[in-house]
C-alpha cells in the first residue's frame, strides 16, 4: 500500500518521477490521435502526462511513442526457440506482450510441457500470457505424447499468467455438444476461450459461438471473417510465415468496426523474425495497403489487450505498465529505441539491458518404435490412389484423385507428376503406427526431407523421393533426438537439430535463424519449390484442418472426420 501511495503522490506531481520522456508525438491508441507530450514514469508504470520533475530526463525530439505491440495469438513453438530467445526476437521489433498457446509443448510433454512454459515466462523481460490448451491431443485422429483433460484445466486455470483456454481446435466436438470438450470451456470462468473454426459457416458455426467461443483467426477469405464479424467474433489477423491472411482480410476493416480485430502471427520462423520482423511487420503491412495508420496501431495494441482482457497493457495511460516503443517514422515502423516496464531494451539496432536465465530442461521425447526399411513400401492395393494438394500460402488442402505410380507392386513417388510419399511415424510411445500418403506441390525432384514437428501431436514427418532417403532421414532425426533434415543419395545434406521436445533449438536465435536459412537453401537444391518447406510439412498432419491430411493413423478426411483409404479403386 505504501508503494501505491508513493506512485500516486508522484502521478499528483508532488514527489519526483524516475524518468520523464521529453517532446514526444504519442501515438494515443485511445483517444485515436497523436499529441505532443512529457510522459513521466515511475517504477516500471506510466504517471501521466505533463511537466513532472523526475529524476532522469529523457528528451526524445519529436520521436513518435507507441503503445508496445501486442501479438494476440501465437504459437511459440513455431519459431523454434526457449522463450528467453524467444523474447530476444520480439522485443527488437517493439513486442512488448504476447498470448501464447504453448498447444506443441503440451501435446508432446502434457503439463510438463505447460509447467516448462510457466518457469521459463518468469525469468523473461517480456510479458507472456498462456491459453491453456484446449486440444490435446488436438483430436482422436492422432497420436500425441500426452493428453489434458478438463480437470487438468482446472487445476491451471487460476494461474496469474493464464488468460484463458487456446483454441478449441476439435470444432466437430463443440458444435456436437461433445460433454468433455464443453467441461474444457466451462473450466475458464470469465476468462476467454479462443476458437478455431477454419471454413465453419450458417448454423454450425452459430452452435460454435454459442458455446461461449469469440474469436478466429482462421478465416482465409474476406467473406468467412466478415460471417464471423457479424456473428460477435472478434477476428485475429494472421500474419505468420505461410499463412498469410493480412491482405485479404483488411478490405472488411472499417472505423466503425476495426475494435474488433487484432493482429497474429500464429506460426512464424525465426528466419522471418529476423527479416521481415513480427507484429510491426503487420502494422507496416497494413498501412502500406492502404489501412489508416491509427487504426493499425490500435489493432497491434489495445483491441488484442481488451480482447484478451489483459490487464495494464495496451496502450500509454497512467497506471499502464510502461511499454512503448520510439519510431522515427510511424507510417514505415521505422523503431528507435523499445522499452519495457520503463526500461530501455532494445536501442541503436541492439538489444540491451537483457537478463541471463536458463530455461529449464525437459525429458527426453524420442520414443519411435524400431522401423526400416521396408516400412516405407506401400504395397499397391489398387490403381488410383488420394493425394494430398498443397495450396499456396494456406493451410488448408484439397484431395486429388490420381492414377498410382506402381512399379514391382508397389506404389511410389510419381516426380513428373510433382506427387511425392510422405509418410507419418508415431515417436512418443513406441506404437509402431505409421500412416502413409502421397502429396502434391512439393516440387522435390530427388532427396528427402523429415521433422519431428508435425502438427499437432508432433509425431515423426517425412516426404521424399524414394524410400531409401526417407528411411535416411528417419534414422537422422532420431540421432539427432529431433529436428529438421534434409536427406539425398543417403547423405545428410543440412539439419537443424530441435533437441528441446523435437520442437526448439538450444542455439541462438541468429544462429537458429541462420541455420534454418541455409536449410531451406539446401531444400530448393533438391528441386524444392516452396520458400517454406518444412513449415508445410509440419501442416500436412494437422487433422482439424481441411480438407485431407495424414497422420499416424493414416489418411484423414476431416470433412468426414475419418480415416479414409488410401486406395480409391
Amino acid at each position: 500500500m505504501r508503494n501505491f501511495m508513493l506512485k500516486l503522490a508522484a502521478a499528483r506531481g508532488e514527489i519526483e518521477a524516475d524518468l520523464l520522456i521529453r517532446n514526444a508525438r504519442v501515438i494515443n491508441v485511445l483517444s485515436g490521435e497523436i499529441h505532443q507530450e512529457d510522459v513521466a514514469i515511475m517504477d516500471g508504470r506510466f504517471l501521466g502526462f505533463g511537466d513532472y520533475d523526475a529524476k532522469e530526463e529523457m528528451d526524445v525530439e519529436g520521436l513518435y511513442m507507441a503503445p508496445g505491440f501486442i501479438d494476440g495469438h501465437i504459437h511459440f513453438e513455431s519459431t523454434m526457440l526457449t522463450l528467453p530467445e524467444f523474447a530476444r526476437a520480439v522485443l527488437r521489433c517493439g513486442g512488448t506482450s504476447v498470448v501464447i498457446d504453448p498447444h506443441e509443448m503440451a501435446n508432446v510433454l502434457g503439463l510438463d510441457g505447460i509447467r516448462y512454459v510457466l518457469h521459463s515466462i518468469s525469468q523473461i523481460p517480456l510479458d507472456v500470457f498462456v491459453m491453456l490448451p484446449s486440444c490435446v491431443p488436438a483430436t482422436p485422429l492422432e497420436t500425441s505424447g500426452s493428453s489434458i483433460t478438463h480437470r487438468e484445466l482446472n487445476y491451471m486455470i487460476n494461474e496469474d499468467r493464464v488468460a484463458g483456454i487456446g483454441e478449441m481446435m476439435n470444432f466437430p466436438a463443440v458444435i456436437q455438444g461433445d460433454e468433455e470438450v464443453h467441461d474444457r470451456i466451462r473450466v475458464t470462468k470469465w476468462k476467454k476461450v479462443d476458437g478455431h473454426a477454419p471454413g465453419v459457416t450458417g448454423k454450425d458455426l452459430n452452435a460454435y459461438i454459442f458455446s461461449n467461443i469469440d474469436s478466429d483467426h482462421e478465416s482465409t477469405s474476406a467473406k468467412e471473417a466478415l460471417e464471423k464479424l457479424r456473428k460477435g467474433m472478434h477476428i485475429l489477423i494472421r500474419e505468420g510465415t505461410s499463412e498469410r491472411n493480412l491482405e485479404e482480410l483488411i478490405s472488411i476493416v472499417n472505423t466503425d468496426n476495426s475494435w474488433h480485430f487484432s493482429f497474429a502471427t500464429d506460426d512464424k520462423h525465426p528466419d522471418d523474425l529476423l527479416e521481415e520482423g513480427h507484429i510491426d511487420h503487420c502494422i507496416r503491412k497494413a498501412i502500406a495497403l492502404g489501412m489508416a495508420p491509427m487504426t493499425a496501431y490500435q489493432i497491434a495494441s489495445i483491441n488484442a489487450a481488451n480482447h484478451h482482457r489483459l490487464r495494464n497493457v495496451g496502450a500509454v495511460k497512467p497506471r499502464f505498465w510502461a511499454d512503448f516503443v520510439l519510431l522515427s517514422d510511424y507510417k514505415a515502423v521505422s523503431i528507435e529505441s523499445v522499452f519495457k516496464r520503463g526500461i530501455k531494451v532494445f536501442d541503436d539496432n541492439r538489444l540491451v539491458h537483457f537478463p541471463e536465465s536458463q530455461p529449464p530442461s525437459v525429458r527426453s521425447s524420442m520414443n519411435p518404435a524400431h522401423v526400416t526399411l521396408q516400412d516405407f513400401k506401400i504395397p499397391a492395393q489398387g490403381t488410383s490412389i488420394r493425394v494430398i494438394d498443397i495450396l499456396p500460402h494456406q493451410v488448408v488442402t484439397q484431395e486429388h484423385i490420381t492414377l498410382a505410380h506402381i512399379r514391382d507392386g508397389y506404389v511410389e513417388s510419381d516426380l513428373g507428376k510433382d506427387i511425392l510419399k510422405i509418410v507419418v511415424i508415431e515417436r512418443h510411445k513406441a506404437t509402431g503406427r505409421i500412416g502413409k500418403g502421397f502429396v502434391r506441390g512439393f516440387g522435390l525432384k530427388h532427396g528427402a526431407i523429415g521433422s519431428t514437428v508435425a502438427h499437432d501431436a508432433h509425431n515423426i514427418v517425412i516426404v521424399g523421393t524414394n524410400d531409401e532417403d526417407m528411411y535416411a532421414a528417419f534414422k537422422r532425426i532420431k540421432t539427432l533426438q529431433g529436428g529438421f533434415v534434409a536427406m539425398d543419395r543417403g547423405e545428410l545434406v543440412a539439419e537443424l537439430p530441435l533437441p528441446v521436445a523435437g520442437l526448439l533449438s538450444d542455439q541462438s536465435f541468429e544462429d537458429t535463424a541462420q541455420n534454418l536459412k541455409m536449410l531451406k537453401e539446401k531444400v530448393k537444391t533438391l528441386g524444392g519449390t516452396h520458400e517454406a518447406p518444412f513449415m508445410i510439412l509440419s501442416f500436412l498432419c494437422l487433422s482439424p484442418i481441411p480438407r485431407l491430411k495424414v497422420t499416424d493413423l493414416g489418411l484423414i478426411d476431416v470433412d468426414q472426420f475419418d480415416v479414409v483409404p488410401l486406395f480409391t479403386e
